[in-house]
Parts: structure tokens; sequence; C-alpha cells
């Protein structure tokens, strides 16, 4: 029945995702993407009830434009699910130091996720411009905005994960610590993995890989995250689309003192122009990198260095699960279709007791989910990640509320 639904919006840096569902029982009546924003060939895809579209809305389109596209073009021509909406969900990155779980939103949680904007420059800002045309186009939900931070998830973590070893005065005077990213996906996957493995949450031990344009691994030991791969802002960590994740500091003072490279530039280099697209200087798309593997020197380099950073941290992480791992766990959209790099991983981690099924690893794609190791291994398994519906779940309890 159409009633009770909430519509999710997650802006992203090269694409947004939006959805009307019901929390309750999971019903997903509306769900759409945009991709390729800021690119040649933007589009969108979008499925209702049954039926299913694909527009190209233009190039080079801005989030704002797109924005407009999906409330004007798609929302309101959906009218049964879009006059049941009762409250609107916003994933944002970043809530800085001053919150540390959702929040209805208002002029002060607005003016807080603007002042962490400089945590996550290439998504609060973004998150910010879909709930203020979320509020211009929706006035009668202005009041029934929710905030779902995905730094949330990380606000228990222990001081000897969080703190960087430098002096102690800039945690306590400017806040500066790892707060992490991608916190809804890894909470959604952790409770989903708790229920395949029978176990209980808060007992549990895994390590979750959220792989797709940006990439994070955490620590979750007895239901709770103990460490987590990105650190004050998104750049820190695994290697991803055209972010560098992990470098020598140094690197950077070289750039602008010997190079003679601004800041700014540098800044774009590390954050548009590294990662997976910096060494394969072809793409950061996996689709491309994947069907080029075996055939460009380039990608294949690029998509080895990936895997081998991200085998060194799942096998940093087992020594935080106090002797017992109860599983790796795969989401995103790499993590979930890309066959290729979870085999390549995993092949590194085989003293760590990770044996892989090449079969079944093969199989597993397109929103499928299922166990991917050799019976005598640590379970290791592949679960689509759904933060939309954590997203609802959190703003309609919310909303509820008041």
């Amino acid at each position: 029945m159409l009633n009770n639904l909430i519509f999710v919006l997650n802006c992203g840096s090269s694409s947004i995702k939006f959805s009307i569902l019901n929390p309750q029982n999971k019903t997903k009546y509306l769900s759409g993407l945009v991709e390729c924003l800021f690119l040649k060939n933007t589009y969108i895809k979008w499925k209702c009830l049954e039926t299913t579209y694909k527009k190209h809305i233009g190039s080079y389109i801005s989030h704002k434009e797109a924005l407009n596209f999906i409330f004007d073009q798609v929302l309101l021509k959906e009218k049964d699910v879009y006059k049941n909406i009762v409250g609107i969900g916003h994933r944002v990155v970043h809530g800085g130091n001053k919150i540390n779980q959702s929040a209805l939103i208002d002029d002060t949680i607005i003016s807080f996720i603007e002042e962490a904007a400089p945590f996550a420059p290439l998504h609060n800002p973004l998150n910010l411009t879909g709930i203020k045309i979320a509020i211009e186009k929706f006035p009668a939900l202005s009041k029934k905005n929710v905030a779902v931070f995905d730094t949330s998830f990380y606000h228990n973590m222990p001081k000897t994960s969080f703190l960087y070893a430098i002096p102690y005065i800039f945690y306590q005077k400017y806040h500066i610590r790892r707060y992490g990213a991608h916190g809804i996906s890894h909470d959604y996957v952790a409770h989903e993995t708790s229920v395949i493995l029978k176990k209980s949450f808060t007992s549990l031990n895994i390590i979750t890989c959220h792989l797709g344009n940006g990439c994070s691994i955490s620590a979750i030991r007895n239901g709770v995250c103990v460490d987590t791969s990105m650190g004050l802002t998104p750049l820190e960590g695994l290697v991803m689309g055209t972010r560098s994740g992990d470098i020598d500091p140094s690197i950077i003072f070289f750039m602008y003192q010997k190079l003679g490279i601004s800041i700014d530039k540098i800044n774009t280099i590390l954050n548009k122009e590294s990662g997976l697209l910096g060494i394969s200087k072809k793409s950061s798309d996996f689709r491309y990198l994947e069907k080029n593997y075996s055939t460009d020197k380039s990608v294949k380099l690029s998509i080895d260095i990936f895997c081998h950073r991200l085998s060194k941290y799942i096998a940093s992480y087992i020594c935080l699960m106090d002797n017992r791992l109860d599983a790796v766990v795969f989401t995103g959209g790499i993590g979930e279709n890309v066959s290729l790099i979870r085999q390549i991983t995993l092949s590194k981690l085989y003293l760590m007791g990770l044996k892989i099924d090449i079969k079944k690893n093969f199989l597993i794609k397109n929103g499928k989910s299922g166990l991917i190791n050799t019976s005598n291994s640590i379970p290791v398994l592949v679960i689509p990640t759904d933060e939309e519906l954590l997203i609802a779940k959190k703003t309609m309890k919310i909303i509820s509320s008041i």
C-alpha cells in the first residue's frame, strides 16, 4: 500500500542516487540514478513500480541541474508515490566534531554541515545542495528533512585509532582526527552479516570493504567500529577511482616547493586526478578497467596497486579482532560486481585463512549476495549495500517522534 513513504536523496561526487520507499516493509516504489555528472553524456535511469526509464539529460550537467530534473521531470510525474511521501532522508558524508547521530535538519544542522565541508570537500557541499533543493521543492515537508551522517558510525572508535601522531593540541583545539566515511554502508552490511551468519550483532567480529568510486574498509569488533581507513577527509586510505589514498605527506611539500604547483592544484590532483585514473591514464570506471586488465599494462598496474593496498589493510585489521574473525565482507559497486578484484585481493591473504572459491566468486554479481570462500576458509561474503533503506529507517524514526 502506498503510504508512509520516505524520499531518500544521496548526492555523491559524480552521481546522484534517489529512491522512494516504505522503510517498514522495505518496498521500494521508485529508485533512480544520475551518472556521469560534469561529463559529456549525463544520463538518468529510474524505475517506478515495474516500469524502467532511461534518458540522456545533457552534457556537463551539474548536480543542481540534475536535481531539478529529478524533482520536476521524475517525481512530479509519479503522483501516486509522490503524494504519499512523509519525510526526506539525506545522506551526509561528514558531521564534523559536533554531530554523532542522525538529526532533523534545521538552520543549526545546516551550519554544522557547512562547517564540516573542508573535511569532505567533494561531498558536503553537494549534500547541502540536495538538502536546499529538496526543501525548496517540497515546502510542505520543509520541517521533515533528516540528515543521516556517514561519520556517525565511527563515533565510538578508540583514541588509539582516531588520533594522529601530531601534537595533541591539534585535536584539542582544531578537532583534527580520523572521522571515517561510508559509515551508512558499513553499518548496513554489518547488520546483514549478523543475520546471514546467525550471530548476535554485539558479538560480531568482521572486516567490511566498501569499494566504489570512493573506497573504505572498517574493522568491526563486537558490533562496534574500532578502526577505518578514511581519515580527517575521505582522501585517506585505499586507492580509489580518482583519489590517491595514503601517500607520504612530504609529496605535497615537494609538489609545492620544488615543482611550483599551487595548493589548490595539488588538492585537485590528489582528489580528482589520482587513484585508478592517475595510474591507468585511461579511466576510473571499473567496467573499462576490468575489460582491459589483460591487454593494457597501465590498466593492469592500476588494478594491481588497488588490490595490493586493499589486501594490506585487510591483513592489518585482522589483528584488531581479538583472536576471532567471523567474516570479510565486500560491498559497493566494485565490491559487489567485480570478481577480479575479490580474486586478486583474496589470493594475497591465504596465510590469513581466507581462501576463495573461484567459481562461486565469478557467479556473484549484479545484485547477488553470497559466500565466495572455500569450505575450509574464514567466511567471505558479498552483500549488496542498501544505504537508502537504512537512511529511510533512520528518517522515519526521527520524524515519527516529532
